[in-house]
């Protein structure tokens, strides 16, 4: 009898498990992810599934792939009824906010004994593995990836596909006065292949100077809303004395994410329904111009209402106007 092989296939925000044995085909994986996800073989993309660095056909048996049991594969596709849906959508959507009102709870959280007292344990055990040196001088620029840079469950043959508009221009130019870190609430593996799939860890314009995964976060607890994981900077701050909440920013869709540095968040509009907004999303050419402003006017961050970020006015710091 053939040994089995235990592979996880992660898809719209799910994993799912998946027993092949050697002697079974790419063909037999596309139709065991069919019947635990509904997504037809014809339409599934399996982007890390690679042999000798190329997609292998259908007929490659898995024993050839020599994966490991455990291995985690990253699937694109849709559903039938949601590409019809997608075919018969009006182009002009209402943006859909999936966030919750937490002004209130931001007062009461941020600086409680209890949340300052799990950072520190963050700060002491979590591990980073620094892939660029910190730069002297550089302000600090957090990105979330999941409807912040990429499109996550939107159809598509290629991740170029969902990638928000202007993503590489918009890094190249941060990275001038920057130091860029993504922070994302899923796994290290998902990171690293989202970034090798938008290009953005092999782009030779800019660096990134380091990944924080799901394990870099936080819960807390508020009256109104419950238990939510939320990523402190705090964490990051613990472990590079050069950055501070002076010249520190975040960028996330989700404005409960940045609950314990409040004004060091900006909430980015989401991008998604790629397919729909992909030609006319320029929110990150906008938000280009203002870290630009930001890092050349402004000397505490925390200072700025970026709520307010589309009518910021940079004020001329005073040794400029001597």
């Amino acid at each position: 009898m053939d040994a089995t092989n235990k592979i996880y296939v992660k898809w719209s925000g799910k994993e799912y498990e998946i027993e092949l044995t050697e002697n079974d085909t790419v063909t037999d994986l596309k139709n065991a992810i069919e019947k635990q996800t509904g997504v037809r073989p014809e339409r599934q993309k399996l982007l890390n599934l690679k042999l000798k660095g190329k997609t292998p056909d259908d007929e490659c048996k898995i024993g050839q792939l020599k994966l490991k049991s455990g291995f985690k594969i990253m699937m694109m596709g849709s559903l039938e009824e949601d590409i019809v849906e997608a075919n018969t959508a009006p182009v002009d959507l209402p943006e859909v906010v999936n966030d919750l009102d937490i002004e209130d709870e931001e007062v009461a959280i941020e600086n409680q004994e209890v949340y300052l007292a799990k950072i520190e344990k963050r700060i002491k055990e979590y591990k980073i593995n620094v892939l660029n040196e910190p730069r002297p001088d550089k302000k600090l620029l957090v990105l979330d990836i999941d409807y912040t840079l990429f499109d996550h469950r939107s159809t598509a043959q290629t991740g170029a596909e969902l990638m928000r508009p202007y993503l590489h221009e918009f890094l190249t130019s941060a990275y001038d006065d920057y130091d860029i870190v993504i922070w994302s609430a899923t796994g290290m593996k998902w990171i690293e292949e989202k970034m090798k799939l938008l290009g953005v860890s092999t782009n030779t314009n800019y660096k990134i100077a380091f990944y924080l995964d799901s394990w870099a976060m936080i819960s807390v607890h508020t009256p109104k809303y419950g238990v939510m994981d939320v990523k402190p900077l705090g964490v990051i701050w613990g472990k590079f004395e050069q950055y501070n909440a002076k010249n520190t920013i975040m960028f996330d869709d989700i404005r409960r994410n940045f609950i314990m540095n409040p004004k060091n968040g900006l909430r980015i509009r989401p991008f998604r329904q790629a397919h729909l907004n992909r030609d006319k999303d320029n929110e990150l050419l906008k938000l280009s111009k203002y870290l630009k402003d930001l890092a050349e006017n402004c000397v505490d961050f925390s200072s700025v209402n970026h709520r307010h970020w589309e009518k910021y006015k940079p004020k001329k710091r005073r040794s400029q106007r001597q």
